[in-house]
């Protein structure tokens, strides 16, 4: 009599899990529809020129977009933003760009999709100096935040969002002290715009 091995009926269950689980995902990616969103803006707090969201006379406006997918519950996104004069008035301007993927939680209820959202990306630093030569840096960082979505048409909503972004590594840029914790690239971003569905 042919007896099953401990091996085979682990691979048997790891099998039957996966079916499962592809079961169940089928029909959540079936109703995910691909979007588009470019998105105006402003940082603020940590190592912005905006000390907060709402304390800020002269904000810097900045621009940024992203692509992915989005059903009635979950979403993902590849997101790009640029902010060119990031440090505001202080001296040595400095230019942020931040690219991140995001993982999205985006119950929607009607018209009203209410997100969350948590990635891992990249910033990159871009300073200017009078006396010393363009100083450049790339760090790996991660972001979170949230906001909400309000659909005017079937395939067309307007956004509004606040996030945080901090990177992991520390930086010394040209010999500056930006941050509080160990020169960690820190700062929010609020911002609004445009979500086309495809």
């Amino acid at each position: 009599m042919f007896l099953d091995s401990p091996a085979r009926r682990w691979r048997q269950r790891a099998a039957s899990l996966a079916s499962t689980l592809v079961v169940g995902l089928v029909p959540v990616s079936a109703h995910a529809q691909g979007f588009i969103s470019p998105t105006f803006g402003y940082n603020f707090a940590g190592d912005a020129g905006c000390r907060s969201a709402t304390d800020c006379q002269n904000k810097n406006w900045n621009w940024g977009g992203s692509v992915g997918a989005l059903g009635s519950v979950v979403g993902f996104e590849a997101e790009l933003t640029y902010e060119g004069k990031f440090t505001g008035d202080r001296p040595n301007p400095t230019a942020v760009t931040t690219v991140m993927g995001n993982f999205m939680l985006a119950p929607r209820f009607g018209v009203v999709q209410p997100y969350g959202l948590a990635g891992l990306g990249a910033i990159r630093t871009h300073a200017q100096d009078v006396i010393e030569p363009p100083n450049a840096r790339t760090q790996i960082g991660w972001t979170i935040g949230g906001g909400v979505l309000i659909f005017v048409q079937e395939h067309v909503g307007l956004k509004g969002d606040v996030r945080y972004y901090h990177s992991f590594q520390a930086l010394d840029l040209l010999g500056i002290d930006l941050a509080r914790d160990q020169n960690k690239v820190d700062f929010g971003r609020a911002a609004f715009g445009v979500l086309f569905k495809f």
